[in-house]
Parts: C-alpha cells; structure tokens; sequence
C-alpha cells in the first residue's frame, strides 16, 4: 500500500508541475487552453471555469493540456498556431523547465533535510589513514595539496584525484592552530573512488539547501547527458532501460527509508523527464521546438499533416518502446 501511495504522489506531482508548465504559460501569452488533465482514460473529477476544462483522471501516468489550435488548423487569434514563434516554444518547452524547477525545490528540501556537509569533521573512521596519521574530530580541513577548501566538495575532488596513489598534505585548523599531516589516500571499491576515512559535519541551513537542491539538480542533468552518451556508444544494455513499473519498484525501495528519499526519487525522475521531453524525436516535445525552429529559418510551417504523422510515428514507436522497457521490468523484478 505504501508503495502504491509513494508512486501516486511521485507520478502526480512529476505529471502536474509538467502539466502546469505548458497551461499557466499558454495562459500568459493569451493561448485559449480547452481542457487541463491529470492522468490519463476516464474521468475521475472534473470542473469546466471560464474556457477550460480541469479534470483528473484515472490512470497516473501522464497528463496534457489540449489547446486551441495546437494539433489543427483555427483561425481564433487566441489558437496556438496564431502566436508568435517564441511565444510558442516558450510554452511547448515550459513543460520541462518546470521539471528542472522541481527538481530544485525537492533537492532544496532534502539538502535541509539531511543538511549540507561542511569541511569540518565530525568522525574519523578508525584504522583509516586519517586515523593513522592523527586527524580528530572538529578538525576544519582548510586545504588540500595547497588547494584551499571552502567546500567539501573540492575536499573530495581532490582526495579523490588520480594522483591519491602518492602521498598528500591535508592542513587543517584544531582550534586556533594550524596542522600539517601527511597521508596517502586508501582505494574505497564500494564507492569506487579514493577516501581517507572522515565523515563531514552537516549543516543545515537555508541558503546552503537552495545551493545544494541547485547542485543536485546540475548533477543529476549531467547523468542524463552521460546516459546519452553512452547510449550512441552501444554502453547500454537492455537492463539499464525502465519504465513504469521500474520507476515504481525504484520509488517503493526508496519509500521503505523515509519521505526524503522519496523526494530525492522525485527530483530524480522530474530531472528525467524534463530531459527526455526536451530530445528532438518524434511526439516529444523537443520534436515540436525542432518542427518551429525549422519554420524559423524556412520563413513557413511544415505542413500540417506531414508534421502530425511523424509525431503519429514517433508516438506509436514510444509505445512500443514502454511495452518493451515495461515487459523486461516484469521479468527483472517480479
């Protein structure tokens, strides 16, 4: 029952703020919105005010906003395709931006949650090379190989740095007193990367939750970019791929630790999403950005018909992918 609950609240809140991306942005450049709906099949809940039609609906696993003119041709000046280039991928791309906007607000809340790791210490794991050469708890590390540290991710960096095989100089401050120690970083196969074995106070704070829901949201961006990458370059396999009942099984574990974990899944997967929409292939967003640059430059639109054919094509290919992606998640972990 949790399980279901926690993947409810993830796909909803994902699917809304997507949703409310492309409506509340197709409102601000006056684009009549006929219906704004959560989910997808019958209706569970619906209420018409002024032009448009709010309905949630009973599958949670997508959402759309049908606008006027958007998928046909009209000749009301407050159709989609009677606005301006800009104005019309600012809409289609807002979608993702309020994705990425999510992300950022849920990694804010777990980096208050959790709090932000500082560069004073607040263990030193025993027999560790830190412990063997002296390091205590309080210590503030101020530098590392003459690199000041004003964040604990630069002392992880350059701990981690592929010259930790040699001896390193770890400065630090135990009270008012500077100290010099020598040590030589210990290869960690669990997290696969050089460590000395200190764990860092956190700190919780506003202003360092914003930076850190900021840096969360850049990190796991670049993951995506990676993803990509490694995709054109044949690295993934059949298994690396998921889909709904992936995303569920994923959100269900991480249910079992608490709520932040949760939100961390959230701002994981509204990462995902965003990026995903924003590629240049068929019925995705991105495709249709792609279809109003080309008319940018050729000065008209593609005609209509052909353009929705290829979003026909490039959707029925999705969901042929799903099935696949969702067939494989069944027999991974069932």
């Amino acid at each position: 029952m949790n399980t279901a609950l926690a993947a409810i609240f993830v796909f909803m809140i994902v699917i809304l703020f997507h949703e409310f991306g492309h409506f509340i942005t197709a409102k601000m450049v006056g684009i009549k919105v006929h219906e704004f709906s959560i989910g997808m099949g019958p209706r569970l809940f619906h209420k018409t005010k002024g032009e448009t039609d709010y309905s949630i609906r009973v599958l949670p696993i997508g959402g759309y906003v049908r606008m006027e003119g958007e998928d046909e041709s009209s000749n009301d000046p407050k159709s989609f395709n009677k606005k301006p280039i800009g104005s019309r991928i600012l809409v289609v791309a807002a979608g993702a931006i309020m994705n990425f906007i999510l992300a950022i607000i849920v990694f804010t809340i777990v980096s208050y949650g959790t709090g932000m790791p500082t560069t004073i210490i607040d263990e030193v794991i025993v027999d560790s090379p830190a412990y063997n050469v002296g390091l205590k708890a309080g210590d503030r590390i101020i530098s590392v190989n003459n690199t000041e540290t004003k964040s604990w991710k630069t002392v992880v960096e350059k701990i981690s740095d592929e010259k930790s095989t040699e001896d390193m100089e770890v400065i630090v401050l135990r009270g008012s007193e500077k100290k010099e120690f020598l040590l030589r970083p210990e290869f960690d196969k669990e997290i696969d990367r050089y460590v000395i074995g200190i764990v860092p106070q956190m700190k919780k704070s506003f202003s360092s939750a914003i930076k850190g829901g900021i840096e969360k949201t850049g990190m796991v961006l670049g993951l995506m970019f990676q993803f990509l990458k490694m995709l054109f370059t044949g690295q993934v396999k059949k298994g690396d791929l998921s889909g709904p009942v992936g995303v569920i099984y994923t959100v269900g574990e991480a249910a079992k630790y608490g709520f932040i974990n949760v939100l961390y899944i959230t701002g994981f997967i509204s990462v995902n999403l965003g990026f995903f929409n924003l590629l240049p292939l068929p019925a995705l967003d991105g495709s249709r950005i792609l279809f109003m640059l080309i008319e940018l430059f050729r000065g008209k639109p593609i005609n209509p018909e052909k353009e929705g054919f290829i979003h026909f094509i490039g959707f029925v290919l999705l969901i042929i992918l799903m099935v696949f992606v969702t067939y494989s998640d069944i027999v991974r972990f069932f």
